[in-house]
């Protein structure tokens, strides 16, 4: 018998349709939409809720979309390689070391060439734009060492804010976990995205970075990786992810 309910299919909009193919996030799929730079079933499509559903043919840049199931892992990228998929000065990428099986997943921000540690990787476009987007601000955990001896005073002054950049400002909590001879051990959570921006806050105060590692990304930690390594992240920790940010999201709704 013809069953009603199975073929039934939930009509998706257009850019978070092409989000979810892992593409790009739901803002750049709105910008390539304006541009006319998509089509579904062979028409240019220009309206930003435009609805489509897995029947359809959607291409970005003549490119056919193709919804795959989501995948995530977490990776403990280690230094020396830069976060990208192809670097035209030649640089060697995290690419160059993760295996086929995982080489078409989109890193979920970035670490530096120098810094070590927990970088998320996915298909999943929509999520990439959830953990990256400056209005959620999802905590990111380093353990870092710092030439010179710090004190409580520094950790004020990061807390209350440092201008990196002209205009730019960075803020991040800290904590000072152990002293190693002149050095200086931290913990250092970061609830900013900016470029290399722990670096360029202790070069502010006077204390260079000599090793930096990210730790954990909301609730998906690092722990039980070694360098190199990579694991597929559980469906159960992604939901219970999803969770934290809803959270996350409400007390700073509160806040505001």
């Amino acid at each position: 018998m013809f069953n009603k309910k199975k073929q039934k299919q939930e009509p998706l909009r257009l850019n978070k349709f092409i989000a979810s193919t892992g593409f790009c996030s739901r803002r750049k799929a709105d910008e390539l939409i304006e541009q006319g730079l998509v089509k579904v079933n062979g028409k240019t499509v220009t309206e930003m809720g435009f609805l489509v559903t897995n029947s359809d043919k959607v291409f970005v840049k003549n490119q056919l979309l193709k919804k795959s199931a989501p995948v995530y892992i977490k990776y403990y990228k280690p230094a020396g390689y830069i976060t990208t998929m192809s670097d035209e000065k030649g640089r060697k990428t995290i690419y160059d070391l993760l295996p086929e099986e995982v080489k078409d997943l989109k890193p979920v921000g970035r670490l530096d060439k120098d810094s070590t540690g927990l970088l998320i990787l996915t298909n999943d476009g929509d999520f990439i734009n959830k953990m990256t987007h400056p209005a959620v601000k999802i905590p990111k955990i380093y353990r870092v060492s710092a030439e010179g001896k710090m004190n409580s005073q520094h950790l004020l002054q990061m807390a209350k804010g440092i201008e990196i950049e002209k205009g730019k400002m960075a803020y991040a909590d800290a904590m000072i976990l152990d002293y190693e001879g002149k050095n200086t051990v931290l913990q250092i959570t970061l609830y900013q995205g900016m470029n290399r921006q722990i670096r360029k806050m202790l070069d502010s105060l006077g204390f260079p970075v000599i090793s930096l590692k990210r730790i954990s990304h909301g609730t998906i930690n690092i722990y039980g990786l070694k360098k190199g390594q990579f694991k597929y992240i559980k469906p159960r920790e992604i939901s219970d992810l999803m969770k934290y940010i809803q959270k996350l999201e409400k007390q700073q709704v509160k806040e505001k």
